[in-house]
């Protein structure tokens, strides 16, 4: 057999490993070592802003909004009586002094700057000549019923509360905490959760008659580490026990399984620890990495030890199979490591940082891995005692035999094959593209659970925000301006899922009403600005601290903040609302009233769609740094150009099949190309490579060079398939949904590839390759 020169140095190579062996070993643990000592840098962010990067337009435009109001990071709580009368609601004694205490102790929660409910919402009447604001609610507790129902109509007829703080039946109530985080320290909105949730505890145990949850976007935020805690939590160990299970039944190896969990343990940790050094900061998506990894790392190991155990079934002894499978796999074992960093790698386009944190500790543990198994398995292996057992005949038959299919239906393959994948990718434009950032967690995430009963209880968990601006300084009190601001802020509550409207113009209309004896024909805007600014002046002079206007109007009052509160519709829909909200300014407004929405909401309505955009250059980066990488290693830009069918089908494959089941993807669909696209090569890497060293080193024509393929490479395809198909299907089980989508699509993709490179590509390349000039003649295909 003739050995290029690359072989020679494989063999060179593999015979310095064996005889250095011990020293390998310990300069690997070290290098282990040192990587992980970085482990105990990596935190948790709780920052559901650290989805967009800082050149996210979204982003920018809702700091610039937060900088001229205040912050909107908030808690809220919602209470509901388990039984109430259906006249009175949340207006009984009993629930009003829950709400008060609520209300009273939120200011208490660390960064708390303003707590709003409906006892302290400051309700204004006329008394003689004289304007009183005050609570809406005194002394719960004590309260006869007329007082109760004069309160509750009240709160129903009050468009700042109704929908917002009191559901529309008046059978829940909320308190809404607004925070003002210094931004100082990482643990701040923990703190603030934490704090919030003992409250939440000991008022559940005072008034067992309440049904009591917590939701707003600083538990949100919380919830992000707390997901990924729990996911590494469960899902790891889960991984690990998948992972022995299947080397001990697809290597029955005790020596083979206990060297391959070694290597990939040693892989993730040293992934982690380093991500520890460069400053990872972890969050849902990149703590999936070391799941992700522990996947991967296997597929090197399974085909060295896979070839040394078939050399060992041939009559050579453990050093001599070892160095073998080492030169037959050291080509391809590097080239699909190196494939697969590439299109982790190629995550470092993605407009979301956290993703391009998963591709990096992703792309550091797959080359990881691929160190390791080229010097610590096989010096590893060398140690351990092995005990090959006789292979069962029908195995090395069913790879044969399954040679002859293909060849034999190459012409059926192809036609048959390519119609379902036509059919198949017909139903890729059917997805929608769509997301609910609250169910990116799913039920075990208490988040979850709160939040849609906020939802169906009390008002809706989105917001879209504006500032809406005026003429000049003081200009918010200029009738025009209140008339176009109300005419605004009434086709808004008009729209399809929008549940309230927060309007300035509510504020005015109800000081126009109070300032004229409280009656209903002067509930409505002011027609004179000096009026309507005097009224202004009174009102906010008669607020108590914490319960201003800061938070609805600008410091020289040039502009109002309107926020429209929205249903759980999807992010299609809220940039449809947004859209349309904004063409009605132009046309209706004039153009210092013009304003863009923004708000949590906005930003991540656009998140799926702005990633797909940026992540459009890396895919097509990586598939072509992959297609150079292949023409390289294989020398014939024929086989790279035959490899990209195999290489783009089946994410297209993925995507049809979700097409047809479920529908709708969010941001999974952004990254999933190129997180799959590395994987899929792999498997069409090994098999041109063994046919192309087939085709040039032993002559053989096509047919046999695909026969050979089958037989030396075909059953560790198969097992590293099932592994990482397994593996990635773990994934599924993920809290976080776009680590539940991530992985079934992967897993479905890889699927579909293994499918594609042996019923597919074969066929391909015996009708596209078979005239190609070999030395020799055709000649059986001998066990290798």
């Amino acid at each position: 057999m003739s050995e290029t020169k690359g072989q020679g140095l494989a063999v060179r190579y593999a015979q310095w490993v064996v005889h250095w062996r011990w020293w390998v070993l310990l300069a690997t643990l070290l290098a282990t070592v040192a990587a992980a000592a970085g482990a105990s840098k990596l935190s948790f962010t709780n920052d559901y802003r650290v989805f967009f990067s800082d050149r996210n337009p979204e982003l920018t435009a809702f700091d610039k909004f937060q900088d001229i109001y205040t912050k909107t990071d908030t808690i809220l709580f919602a209470v509901k009586p388990k039984e109430a009368p259906a006249n009175l609601g949340v207006f009984t004694n009993d629930t009003l002094a829950a709400v008060k205490e609520l209300t009273e102790e939120s200011w208490k929660i660390p960064y708390s700057i303003r707590v709003d409910s409906p006892t302290n919402f400051q309700h204004t009447e006329a008394t003689e000549d004289d304007l009183v604001v005050a609570d809406l609610v005194k002394n719960p507790g004590s309260l006869d019923r007329k007082t109760l129902m004069k309160d509750r109509k009240v709160a129903l007829e009050e468009p700042s509360l109704v929908n917002r703080l009191v559901a529309k039946d008046g059978m829940t109530a909320g308190v809404l905490v607004t925070l003002q985080l210094p931004g100082k320290d990482p643990d701040e909105v923990l703190d603030s959760v934490s704090h919030a949730e003992k409250l939440l505890d000991r008022i559940k145990a005072d008034y067992p008659n309440l049904d009591v949850v917590i939701s707003g976007i600083a538990p949100l935020s919380a919830s992000f580490p707390r997901a990924s805690m729990q996911d590494m939590e469960t899902l790891i160990p889960i991984m690990y026990l998948a992972l022995i299970v299947a080397m001990g039944i697809f290597l029955r190896s005790v020596s083979g399984t206990i060297a391959t969990v070694l290597v990939v343990g040693m892989s993730a940790v040293f992934a982690m620890g380093s991500g520890g050094w460069l400053g990872v900061q972890l969050t849902p998506p990149s703590a999936m990495a070391p799941t992700i990894i522990l996947t991967i790392a296997i597929a090197d190991c399974v085909h060295i030890l896979v070839s040394m155990f078939q050399q060992m079934r041939k009559g050579l002894g453990k050093h001599e199979a070892l160095i073998e499978s080492l030169r037959l796999n050291t080509e391809p074992v590097f080239l699909t490591s190196l494939t697969t960093v590439i299109g982790f790698m190629s995550l470092n386009f993605s407009d979301s940082p956290p993703f391009a944190d998963l591709g990096n500790l992703s792309a550091i543990g797959v080359a990881a891995a691929w160190v390791y198994a080229m010097t610590f398995l096989p010096a590893l292996m060398a140690i351990l005692p092995v005990r090959v057992k006789k292979v069962d005949e029908d195995k090395l038959v069913f790879m044969d035999r399954m040679a002859d299919f293909v060849v034999n239906r190459r012409k059926a393959l192809i036609w048959q094959l390519g119609l379902v994948i036509v059919v198949l990718l017909a139903f890729v434009p059917t997805i929608n593209l769509d997301d609910r950032f609250v169910e990116y967690f799913d039920y075990s995430v208490p988040i979850r659970g709160d939040t849609e009963f906020v939802a169906d209880n009390l008002t809706g968990p989105y917001q879209i925000e504006f500032s809406i601006g005026a003429a000049n300084a003081g200009g918010i009190a200029d009738p025009a301006y209140l008339n176009h601001l109300e005419n605004f802020a009434n086709w808004l509550r008009q729209q399809p899922g929008v549940m309230h409207v927060n309007s300035f113009t509510d504020v005015m209309k109800r000081l126009s009403k109070s300032m004229h004896a409280d009656k209903e024909d002067w509930y409505r805007l002011p027609n004179d600005r000096q009026l309507a600014a005097q009224y202004l002046l009174l009102y906010e002079m008669s607020l108590p601290y914490g319960l201003d206007l800061n938070s609805q109007i600008n410091v020289d009052k040039s502009a109002t903040r309107l926020t429209a509160t929205i249903d759980s519709i999807g992010t299609t829909k809220q940039r449809e609302l947004k859209a349309r909200a904004e063409e009605w300014l132009v046309q209706n407004t004039p153009p210092y009233m013009h304003a863009s929405a923004t708000g949590t909401t906005v930003m991540f309505a656009y998140i799926s769609e702005r990633n797909i955009k940026s992540m459009l250059t890396g895919t097509v980066l990586a598939f072509l740094l992959i297609s150079a990488s292949l023409m390289f290693a294989l020398r014939s830009l024929r086989l790279s150009l035959i490899s990209i069918i195999p290489n783009l089908v089946p994410a297209g494959i993925a995507f049809g099949i979700w097409g047809i089941f479920v529908g709708e993807m969010g941001l999974a669909a952004s990254v999933i190309t190129a997180t799959s696209l590395g994987l899929i090569v792999d498997a069409t890497v090994h098999i041109l490579s063994k046919y192309n060293r087939a085709r040039r080193e032993k002559g053989y024509d096509a047919e046999a060079a695909v026969r050979y393929s089958f037989s030396t490479v075909g059953t560790a395809l198969w097992v590293t398939t099932a592994i990482l198909v397994a593996g990635f299907a773990v994934l599924a089980f993920s809290s976080f949904k776009i680590n539940a989508e991530m992985g079934l699509l992967t897993a479905i993709a890889i699927t579909a590839a293994i499918f594609v490179d042996f019923f597919l590509l074969p066929p391909l390349l015996l009708a596209l390759d078979r005239r190609r000039v070999v030395r020799g003649a055709s000649e059986p295909v001998p066990a290798e």
